[in-house]
C-alpha cells in the first residue's frame, strides 16, 4: 500500500478482472493445438486491455523499476513474435510487477504480466520465455473471450462494469458488493480458463519455445519448481494471512502438468536448444524478493508499513492482500479495505467522505452517530450504517485514526447486520511503529552467488534470509534435490536483505 485509494470497490473491480485474465492450463491432445489462434488482434480488444492496464498495475505493485524490468520485455516480445500474431513484437505490452506474489497472467489487448518474485523462482531465460510463451498462448488462442462468452450475466466482466458504475444502492453495486462477500463472489473471482485451454497454452507456450530456438523441456522444469513452491507454500500458510491471486489458483496444479509438458516437448524431437543460464543469472542478480517495505509488508496476521509508521493484525480466519491503494481484508464473516482519504483534521468530515465515496455521485449512504474513542494512543472515530442489499441487510462501517493534523486512515468493512463485531479485534489493534521498528522492517533481494570450494547445500541455505525452512526454500529457488552435489564456479541463488 502505497497512495491509496478511498474507493472500497476499487480490489473487489481489479481482482474480478484479473480474474478473467491470468492463465491456468488444460489441454487438447499434442504439442501443436493452434487451430484456434488468432491472425491478429483486434482494435476493440487493444480497447479493452489499454482501459484496464493502470489498473491492474495499481493493484499489483506497479511495474517493477529495476533493471530486470527491460529484460523480461525484451523476451517477452521476442517469444510473442513466434506466435504469428500481426505486428507481434509491437502490439504486446509485457510487463514486470512490482509483486511478491508467485504470478503470471494475460489480458486482452496482448497485454502480458510476470512477477518479480516468479522470476526469481527462475533459474534460465528459457524458462522464462515458456512462461511469458503460454500467456502469449491464452491471448493467440482468445481464451479470455471465450470464457466470458460461457460465463452467466453476472459475469467477472459484468460484475466490474456495474461497480464501476460506483452506485451503491439497493439493487446496483452494493448488492453486488454483497454478494463478494456472501456467496458468488467467491465463484467468480476463481473462474478458471477450462483444462482444454490451459493445455492449449502449454502446448503453444511449448512451440513457441522451440520455434524461437529454446529446449522445450523449459516450460516442464518452470512448472516443476512451481510445484514444489506451492508445497513450501502450503506449510507455511497456517502462519500468514497473505491472501493473493498467486499462479496455483488461477491456474491448474502444476504437478499434473509437469510431466505432460515434458512429453510434448520431446514430441518436437528439437535438441540443443538454449537455455542462457548465465545471462539470466546474472540479470536477476539483486531483484527484490518478497514484500516491498514501501508499500508495506505482511508478517503472520499483521500488516506493517514502515514509511507511515502503522501496524494492525487481521482477526484469525480472515486473510489480506496488499496493493499499492490498499489492504484488502477477507473472511467467511466479512470484508474490508484499509485506506486513506484527504484529511483536514476535521473527522467528521472525513468520515463522511468516506461514505460518499462508497455512494457515489448523487447518491448517499445514512450512517448513525460518529461514536469517538482512542486506541492505543490514536484519537479514533467511527460510524456504521445499515444498508439494504439483494443479500439482505448489511453493517457498513468507517472507523478512522487521525495520525496527524493533516493525515487520517481508516477501515471500511461490511459484514452481515449485527455481525460487524468481528473486526473489533482488528479496529483495537491499529497503532504507531517506533522509529526502531519502522527501520527494522528491510527488503529481501535475490543474491547470486558463486560457489566456492567447500560450499555445501547446507552451508549455502543457512545464509538464506528466514528463519524456517531454510533449506527447503533454497532447494526450491534452485531446482535442487537434497541430495545434490554443489560444484565449484556453479552460480546459486540465495536470498538476503
Amino acid at each position: 500500500m502505497k497512495t491509496i485509494s478511498r474507493n472500497f470497490l476499487s480490489t473487489v473491480a481489479l481482482l474480478a478482472l484479473v480474474a478473467c485474465g491470468p492463465g491456468g492450463v488444460e489441454s487438447a491432445s499434442g504439442p501443436s493445438a493452434q487451430a484456434g489462434e488468432a491472425r491478429s488482434i483486434s482494435e476493440e480488444e487493444k480497447r479493452q486491455g489499454a482501459q484496464a492496464h493502470p489498473q491492474l498495475l495499481q493493484e499489483f505493485g506497479g511495474a517493477y523499476t529495476g533493471p530486470q524490468s527491460s529484460y523480461v520485455v525484451q523476451i517477452g516480445q521476442n517469444i510473442a513474435v513466434q506466435s504469428g500474431l500481426g505486428n507481434a513484437r509491437s502490439d504486446f505490452t509485457v510487463t514486470l510487477l512490482n509483486s511478491p506474489v508467485h504470478n503470471a497472467f494475460a489480458i486482452p489487448g496482448g497485454y502480458v504480466y510476470l512477477t518479480r518474485q516468479l522470476m526469481a523462482l527462475m533459474n534460465d531465460e528459457a524458462e522464462m520465455a515458456g512462461v511469458l510463451g503460454h500467456e502469449v498462448g491464452h491471448v493467440a488462442a482468445r481464451h479470455s473471450e471465450k470464457r466470458q462468452k460461457t460465463a452467466t450475466r453476472n459475469s467477472i466482466l459484468g460484475v466490474l462494469g456495474q461497480i464501476g458504475a460506483a452506485v451503491l444502492l439497493g439493487d446496483t453495486a452494493l448488492g453486488k458488493l454483497g454478494q463478494e462477500i456472501f456467496g458468488t463472489g467467491s465463484q467468480l473471482l476463481t473462474l478458471q480458463y477450462s483444462r482444454s485451454q490451459e493445455y492449449e497454452a502449454d502446448d503453444l507456450g511449448i512451440n513457441y519455445l522451440a520455434s524461437a530456438g529454446y529446449d522445450p523441456d523449459a516450460l516442464s522444469t518452470m512448472l516443476a519448481s512451481l510445484a514444489a513452491q506451492t508445497a513450501i507454500d502450503a506449510r507455511v500458510a497456517g502462519r500468514d494471512a497473505r491472501s493473493v491471486p498467486e499462479w496455483a489458483s488461477t491456474h491448474p496444479n502444476p504437478v499434473e502438468r509437469v510431466t505432460r509438458a515434458a512429453t510434448n516437448a520431446r514430441q518436437l524431437a528439437v535438441s540443443g536448444g538454449i537455455r542462457n543460464r548465465d545471462t539470466f543469472m546474472t540479470k536477476l542478480d539483486g531483484i527484490m524478493y518478497g514484500d516491498d517495505p514501501k508499500q508495506g509488508v505482511i508478517q503472520g496476521n499483521s500488516f506493517l508499513h514502515p514509511d507511515l509508521k502503522l501496524q494492525f493484525s487481521v482477526p484469525s480466519g480472515f486473510t489480506m492482500q496488499n496493493g499499492t491503494r490498499a489492504v484488502t481484508i477477507s473472511g467467511s464473516s466479512g470484508q474490508g479495505q484499509f485506506t486513506t482519504g484527504a484529511y483536514n483534521g476535521n473527522m467528521t468530515t472525513y468520515i463522511a467522505s468516506a461514505f460518499q465515496a462508497l455512494a457515489g455521485e448523487g447518491q448517499t449512504i445514512p450512517s448513525g452517530e460518529i461514536q469517538r474513542t482512542t486506541v492505543n494512543g490514536l484519537p479514533a472515530s467511527y460510524a456504521t450504517a445499515r444498508v439494504n442489499t439483494n443479500n439482505g441487510q448489511v453493517d457498513v462501517t468507517i472507523f478512522a485514526y487521525e495520525f496527524s493534523k493533516s493525515s487520517a486512515f481508516h477501515f471500511v468493512t461490511l459484514a452481515p447486520a449485527g455481525q460487524s463485531a468481528v473486526f473489533t479485534p482488528m479496529y483495537q489493534s491499529m497503532k504507531r511503529l517506533t522509529t526502531a521498528e519502522a527501520s527494522a522492517i528491510k527488503p529481501r533481494k535475490i543474491d547470486v552467488v558463486t560457489v566456492k570450494s567447500g560450499d555445501t547445500i547446507d552451508s549455502l541455505s543457512r545464509r538464506m534470509a528466514y528463519t524456517q525452512y531454510q533449506k527447503d526454500r533454497f532447494l526450491v529457488l534452485n531446482r535442487l534435490d537434497a541430495n545434490d552435489t554443489l560444484r565449484a564456479g556453479q552460480k546459486v541463488k540465495i536470498v538476503t536483505y
